[in-house]
């Protein structure tokens, strides 16, 4: 498929999709996000790529959410089954998404940097679920995972408000892991991309996948039914879980195959 609204680069296991729209701030229309769902489901599918870092082209915008300029022109709305930009509903992908915030996250911008795993962001990013003064709400996950990311009055302060919020009070409120200075932020997520190939893809999965699940449910159900998890059991069957303990046995790196 050609890439009209995005690019990717991989690196090794490392997949780096950038949003590319830079001259409306990376905001997104249905042709985007369509595209974008087909990006991640190749991302998911793909078993040689370990770990997906999302950021915006340019230096001044992650993504400024939705293209309100297309939609008051008649543009048409809409989105495919993984959500905004392919991913706010994408909830059976298993392997690390890192979010690297280079600027703005305004409305689905912020829900798209939400709904991966980790934030790092540069020092002049804006974090904002800005939509209540358009006459909108956050119905792309926003008005869900803050609260569940930050804590309920701390997520209302953000949400009622509409008000913008620093890379530096992210980190203080908890939802961005690191702030990194402005340029470098590609280079951050990546550094944290790479810190996370060193442990073995099938652990990751089953670690991911069990904290999803197990958030949906009590803590006494959730370690009751971790080993019947689909990723918990294919990292016991791996060859992965034999070649870890071996490893460290014979005092040497692991070779992971994730499988």
């Amino acid at each position: 498929m050609e890439l009209k609204f995005s690019k990717v680069e991989r690196k090794g296991p490392i997949t780096i999709i950038t949003l590319s729209r830079p001259e409306v701030y990376n905001a997104l229309h249905i042709d985007a996000h369509f595209e974008l769902n087909k990006v991640f489901d190749d991302f998911a599918a793909d078993p040689a790529q370990w770990v997906a870092v999302v950021t915006g082209a340019g230096d001044k915008a992650f993504c400024a959410g939705n293209d309100l300029k297309w939609q008051a022109a008649g543009g048409k709305r809409g989105w495919d089954k993984g959500g905004f930009a392919g991913l706010t509903a994408r909830f059976d992908c298993d392997k690390p998404i890192i979010a690297a915030v280079n600027g703005v996250a305004m409305g689905g911008g912020f829900e798209i940097a939400l709904a991966c795993d980790l934030i790092i962001a540069s020092e002049n990013a804006t974090f904002a679920l800005p939509e209540p003064r358009v006459g909108l709400a956050a119905l792309a996950g926003g008005l869900h995972r803050l609260p569940r990311q930050i804590g309920l009055k701390r997520a209302m302060g953000m949400i009622l408000t509409a008000r913008h919020v620093s890379a530096k009070e992210g980190h203080e409120l908890g939802f961005v892991n690191e702030v990194v200075p402005q340029g470098e932020t590609l280079a951050g997520a990546l550094r944290w991309a790479e810190m996370i190939t060193k442990n073995s893809p099938m652990s990751i999965r089953a670690s991911k996948q069990t904290i999803r699940k197990g958030l949906a449910v009590s803590l006494e159900q959730a370690i009751e039914e971790q080993r019947e998890y689909p990723a918990v059991k294919a990292m016991v069957a791996s060859q992965d879980y034999i070649e870890g303990p071996k490893a460290f046995s014979e005092k040497r790196p692991p070779r992971w195959v994730g499988k």
